[in-house]
């Protein structure tokens, strides 16, 4: 075996949380794999023999390469942030809802829900790399703070900014996958129906829908956030027919709804469940992204 492939070896070792960081940095599983092969192309021109941790140094150097990119994208943003991130959807993760047992629910433990990738979307980047390493991944803020160019008492106090709008305003979720699906079944039960009251009877009064349909957003796809439980019912309503094709799956870890009526991903729903009632609803149609997504099994 030669250096570069011991070197390619160590480092698909560690490729798994890599692209976890660059996920929960990105929301953006395309560019989470760009970030993770940048990283890797610069550890390939570094000298490895020098590095003592090299778990420790990839998850900086992706940290880095994720922060240059929400630089980047926070200077290209031409729209105030509260209406850009009025409908921001991040890349969903789906999985096959096989089955709902105790080790089920324990594998989708360190699952990172698309509530908690929106709230993490109006961070300031800086704050957002703090929080990420630290409280994620329990990187020590000494390593963050050359990162953020701070120091390591000014790093502390980036994270703890960002832990407190991250608890301020990351919505609850009802923990049991079985009670999420029971929801979500009666929910497009109604839909199929055309159940307005049942649909009422599901959402919460404050309920929040996203919706990123992409390009298709300057039609008749939902362009800003929906906000109420009438408007909310309206919608479902209003796109009810398809429901006829939807499945339930895992959408980053707890039950939601994909629309593959051929195989090919037409739409993903990520939802937050309190108390028996939907709070939040995330809508990905946007074409281009779905398109790189594998439809997953349908529940059993």
């Amino acid at each position: 075996m030669t250096g570069s492939e011991e070197l390619a070896g160590r480092f698909e070792e560690h490729r798994g949380r890599l692209k976890a960081v660059a996920y929960r940095m990105l929301g953006s599983l395309s560019e989470a794999e760009d970030a993770v092969q940048e990283t890797w192309l610069k550890l390939s021109r570094s000298d490895a023999d020098d590095v003592r941790n090299l778990g420790g140094w990839l998850t900086t150097v992706t940290g880095r390469v994720c922060l240059d990119l929400l630089r980047s994208r926070a200077a290209r943003r031409e729209e105030p942030m509260d209406d850009a991130l009025g409908t921001f959807v991040p890349d969903p993760v789906l999985r096959p809802l096989s089955h709902l047992d105790p080790a089920e629910e324990v594998l989708q433990a360190d699952s990172v829900g698309l509530a908690l990738l929106v709230v993490l979307e109006h961070l300031a980047p800086d704050e957002r790399l703090a929080f990420v390493l630290h409280d994620m991944f329990a990187v020590p803020f000494d390593d963050i703070a050359p990162v953020v160019e701070r120091t390591p008492a000014a790093t502390r106090q980036l994270a703890s900014r960002a832990r407190r709008r991250v608890r301020g305003a990351t919505p609850s979720t009802e923990p049991g996958l079985g009670r999420q699906k029971e929801v979500l079944d009666a929910f497009l039960a109604a839909s199929r129906a055309g159940d307005f009251e049942a649909l009422l009877a599901l959402l919460h009064p404050d309920v929040v829908l996203r919706a990123d349909s992409g390009a298709l957003a300057r039609g008749a796809a939902v362009s800003k956030a929906v906000r109420g439980a009438k408007a909310v019912a309206e919608q479902a309503l209003l796109f009810a027919r398809f429901s006829q094709a939807a499945e339930l799956v895992l959408v980053n870890g707890s039950v939601g709804v994909v629309n593959a009526p051929d195989g090919h991903v037409r739409s993903v729903m990520g939802v937050t469940i309190t108390d028996g009632r939907i709070t939040g609803m995330y809508i990905l149609a946007d074409p281009e992204r779905l398109a790189r997504l594998e439809a997953p099994g349908p529940a059993h």
